[in-house]
């Protein structure tokens, strides 16, 4: 019996049945995937106990030589990792970062130009109840209405117009290769400062598969558990100029103690991203997005943008008689899970939305390829086109319970095996 079963089994029940939910579901949600043992050890472990308000060298606290070593190692990986000059490991979460750079950058009331929400930006980028939205003036950017891709020549007019003093190059549902070196000349010619949001994309930017933005932008952030298939938190990098800035308005500014056993676990994410393995699974993720994304267009489904260059595929259901809250609690039943997803020029409102964001990072982790990806293309269709049809959606969960008992997660999760 373990410490946990022992002191609370109400908890160690729980967890032991979301284990057997990731073991035998279908994971589809883009932002979400699978980490290692070596990442969960490194969380699970007893940096959870160390308090190190501060820095490397400057903390508040005493008995932080380890911790410290530890916080270095993570920041030179990062550094190295995305060819960055200063990088800050310390955020919570990919909102925290983005919001260390607006408050690093901007005043209260200043404008900044950030992708339409709902055209596939974020959260943070301007949402009228975030932070980024209450605080500061958005003006959002949107994708063009023939081929749903980034209207460069409308962020260039907005630029020229309202003189914003930064512009967000990044998103939360866009399936297409961004261009920031275009942004980086935008930027320029209205003297704004650059910021590159890269948490969907940050595993297919060290492997190669997606264009840097380290050239072109002042700010990187990124989240550590999509792509990068590490813990969830956040990372902030910058050029030098930056650095003090930005680290002071991380802490104290913004955040008390850093969680040190999150940061641990970060550093390994960010050595495990530097081996050819890991660039060989972001390939495999690619090919996987794109062969889901062509085998649901064969099985009739309007895909947004007609594809996908990245890790996920946005499908548009406007012709399917469901919406995508709809869609999400049929796939759910049938024991493949996704998220609605509002697509561009959406007629619903987000909580009902047009579409479904489906992304293939934690199912390539698990080592499923193209004929899986297909067989998931077909129980997808079959699911929403039988969604009233109990038998049908109880046959898909035997076959997505076989398909999942054949790329075992953590069956062996007592002892790492």
């Amino acid at each position: 019996m373990s410490p946990l079963q022992k002191t609370d089994p109400e908890i160690f029940n729980i967890i032991d049945q979301e284990r057997m939910r990731q073991e035998y579901r279908l994971e589809l949600i883009a932002s979400e995937n699978f980490t290692s043992f070596a990442v969960m050890e490194a969380q699970g472990s007893i940096l959870t106990n160390k308090y190190a308000e501060g820095y490397p060298g400057h903390r508040y606290y005493g008995g932080c030589k380890n911790v410290d070593v530890v916080e270095d190692l993570a920041r030179t990986r990062a550094t190295e990792l995305f060819g960055v000059e200063h990088a800050n490991v310390q955020p919570h979460s990919g909102t925290q970062a983005n919001m260390a750079v607006y408050f690093t950058v901007m005043d209260p009331g200043n404008t900044y130009l950030g992708m339409d929400l709902a055209h596939g930006g974020h959260l943070s980028m301007g949402h009228p109840k975030n932070f980024s939205g209450k605080i500061y003036r958005v003006i959002p950017y949107s994708v063009r209405p023939d081929n749903h891709r980034i209207d460069y020549d409308l962020v260039r007019d907005l630029a020229k117009k309202h003189k914003p003093r930064m512009i967000i190059a990044g998103a939360s549902a866009y399936p297409r290769i961004i261009d920031y070196s275009i942004f980086g000349e935008i930027a320029k010619e209205v003297d704004a400062v650059l910021m590159a949001d890269i948490a969907h994309i940050a595993g297919l930017v060290v492997a190669g598969l997606h264009p840097s933005p380290a050239p072109y932008a002042d700010f990187i952030t990124t989240t550590t558990h999509k792509t990068l298939r590490g813990p969830r938190g956040g990372i902030v990098m910058c050029r030098k100029k930056w650095a003090p800035a930005l680290d002071s308005c991380i802490f104290p500014g913004m955040q008390g103690g850093p969680l040190m056993h999150v940061i641990a676990a970060k550093a390994v994410a960010l050595k495990e991203a530097r081996t050819q393995e890991f660039k060989d699974y972001q390939s495999e993720v690619v090919l996987n997005a794109r062969t889901l994304g062509e085998e649901l267009m064969n099985l009739g489904f309007r895909i947004v943008s007609g594809g996908t260059d990245n890790h996920l595929v946005l499908v548009d259901l406007t012709d399917k008689g469901v919406n995508g809250a709809q869609a999400q609690e049929i796939l759910e039943s049938a024991g493949i899970t996704v998220n609605k997803n509002t697509i561009p020029f959406d007629p619903l409102p987000p909580g009902k939305a047009s579409g479904i964001r489906i992304g293939t990072p934690a199912v390539t982790t698990r080592k499923m390829g193209p004929d899986e990806m297909r067989l998931i293309a077909l129980w997808i269709s079959e699911a929403i086109a039988n969604r009233s049809n109990e038998s049908v959606i109880g046959r898909i969960i035997e076959n997505v319970r076989e398909l999942c008992g054949r790329f075992p997660l953590y069956m062996n999760l007592d002892n790492g095996d």
